[in-house]
């Protein structure tokens, strides 16, 4: 699915909402747990209650990676379950030197035919661009996260200063320069464009949009940590949204385990409902 596709489904669907497939086998309704393939029974039925609702679905690789070869297969089984008429994003925060980013995007472009997937900058250029070489396919790079551990490197204070006419990143105390993360999407920004970049940012960082939205004013933003990581979809949607929408809203926990009883898909159907409503508002 390509940007123009996905600006239309939401446009729509009036919706931008995103469902996290992050499917914990040890929370799975009872009576699914002794089924022999209890992830994808779980999650075809999850894709079935909010389809109608969402368009996009990611699913954390490691929640599949973590069962071995059945991981793999259920991942794969319900990848191509998805509706074509959904993005849908590998979030498997890949990023190594150039040669082995070449092969995790042929497993998430080509083996696996997923549309976008998470990518971790910290190695550089050489590290991004073997994701970016595929058309259609979108590179989704860690921006600014929600985590505590956020503070620790992302929102470190940089300037360049000049030493023996070579560029020497410094890190300062006070606001004399900007944030690590803001060069960091800046810096990515000119690596691809808006048809084949965007950014994770956490929605309890909603604060931080309107900045980041002056630096990526058009590209798409991947935002995890509505719901119940605490996010507020008003917040994000105020500062987030852009003329095309914009905005990837992910909630996964809320929705897949809204009921652990026999009504889960029902459940995550009323709770998706909910997310769609809200956002038709917001876009309107």
């Amino acid at each position: 699915m390509n940007r123009q596709a996905l600006v239309q489904a939401i446009a729509a669907k009036q919706s931008y909402l995103c469902v996290g497939l992050d499917t914990d086998i040890t929370k799975l309704p009872k009576h699914l747990q002794q089924h022999p393939n209890a992830v994808v029974e779980f999650n075809k039925a999850i894709i079935d209650a909010t389809k109608d609702y969402c368009v996009s679905y990611k699913m954390n690789t490691a929640f599949y990676e973590a069962m071995g070869l059945k991981g793999w297969a259920a991942m794969e089984e319900t990848l191509h379950y998805i509706p074509d008429t959904h993005f849908k994003i590998a979030d498997a925060k890949r990023g190594d030197i150039g040669n082995t980013s070449s092969q995790y995007a042929k497993t998430f472009f080509e083996t696996l035919p997923f549309d976008a997937v998470t990518v971790a900058p910290y190695m550089g250029e050489d590290s991004v661009r073997p994701f970016l070489e595929y058309d259609n396919k979108f590179t989704i790079v860690l921006g600014l996260t929600s985590n505590k551990g956020a503070n620790d490197f992302q929102k470190l204070i940089v300037s360049n200063t000049s030493n023996d006419n070579n560029l020497v990143p410094t890190l300062l105390q006070g606001n004399t320069a900007e944030y690590l993360y803001k060069k960091v999407l800046a810096t990515i920004a000119q690596w691809g464009t808006k048809d084949n970049l965007m950014f994770v940012v956490g929605a309890t960082q909603a604060s931080d949009l309107t900045a980041i939205r002056d630096i990526v004013p058009d590209h798409f933003l991947l935002i995890p940590g509505v719901g119940t990581q605490g996010g507020s979809l008003e917040d994000v949607s105020k500062f987030g949204l852009n003329k095309d929408g914009g905005l990837l809203v992910n909630a996964s926990r809320a929705i897949i385990y809204a009921s652990g009883k026999e009504d889960f898909a029902s459940e995550a159907a009323e709770i998706a409902k909910q997310y769609q409503v809200e956002m038709r508002g917001y876009l309107q």
